[in-house]
């Protein structure tokens, strides 16, 4: 059985730009409120975090922000991956050096990498750099999906310790579950299907929803693993306004306007991505209107 990276919520934390840099003082506001909302960890230069539209000096900034300004109070995992198995191991090794508690690495994407490509673009990050490794499986976005026997095979791996798993097929998250058991943590990466996962063994969420609902989010998983199935599963269904909310239109744009309406300055996304559409807001600012009190 491997050690675990993390259990329980880890905040796929979004990143506030100005027009030509990172708002670091507005990153740190939001950290220390993941912090206080009881996260067990944050993922930075992720999709929420907008990590393809940042540069690798950018990312290195950040990247080390986050690991000083959190001084080990919380684990700090690092999206390193890229469609060039060169520049994922360069950004790991970055990682590794800058004290990161571990990477999350995406499937390679426009690629359209076989899965014997996937194993061997894994192992080689995974040779390179002596850090604990969380898959991402995100279909919908990279065009690839990760199969339940390719995790198996992963899984064999000392280093590969767990899986994101946001492809939306529960029945593909029971067979990564019944192949690898123990040898590879799941973790739903769909803030939707938590509960679900959680009841078929998985250790987690990297959670887009925890950015403004952190205590909330954290409060649910609890609730599963005191034994309150039923709080736990109203909790979730209870929640789908929100996350339905949060994904009106292409992640991050809901949830900067979001954390705006809550208080912070996080801007707009950067091209490509656009600022949220006046139905958008109408959706994000309803569901704050019924979640979040101020």
């Amino acid at each position: 059985m491997k050690k675990e990276l993390f259990k329980g919520v880890g905040t796929a934390i979004a990143t506030p730009f100005t027009e030509n840099d990172v708002n670091y003082k507005e990153f740190g506001r939001l950290l220390e409120d993941q912090i206080k909302g009881g996260v067990s960890s944050v993922i930075v230069c992720g999709t929420t975090g907008e990590s393809a539209t940042m540069s690798e000096k950018e990312k290195k900034k950040l990247v080390k922000y986050a690991i000083d300004k959190t001084d080990h109070r919380i684990k700090v995992i690092i999206g390193t991956g890229s469609n060039n198995t060169m520049q994922a191991i360069k950004m790991s090794q970055y990682a590794y050096e800058a004290g990161a508690d571990g990477l999350l690495i995406v499937t390679p994407y426009y690629n359209k990498a076989t899965q014997n490509g996937l194993v061997a673009h894994y192992k080689a990050i995974a040779s390179a750099v002596d850090l604990p490794i969380i898959l991402y499986n995100v279909p919908s976005r990279t065009g690839v999906n990760i199969k339940p026997e390719t995790c198996q095979k992963l899984s064999e791996i000392d280093n590969i310790v767990g899986i994101k798993e946001a492809s939306g097929d529960i029945s593909q998250v029971a067979k990564i579950a019944s192949l690898c058991g123990d040898d590879l943590a799941i973790y739903s990466g769909n803030d939707d299907q938590v509960i679900p996962i959680l009841s078929l063994g998985g250790k987690g969420v990297i959670s887009v929803l925890s950015n403004v609902m952190p205590e909330y989010t954290v409060e649910m998983l609890d609730s599963f693993w005191k034994g309150d199935y039923n709080k736990a599963a109203k909790m979730q269904v209870d929640a789908v306004e929100m996350i339905d909310a949060l994904f009106c239109e292409v992640n991050p744009i809901p949830v900067k306007y979001a954390l705006n309406k809550v208080g912070y300055d996080f801007g707009i996304p950067r091209l490509p991505l656009t600022e949220l559409s006046d139905a958008g807001k109408e959706k994000v600012d309803k569901a704050i209107k019924r979640y979040i009190k101020k």
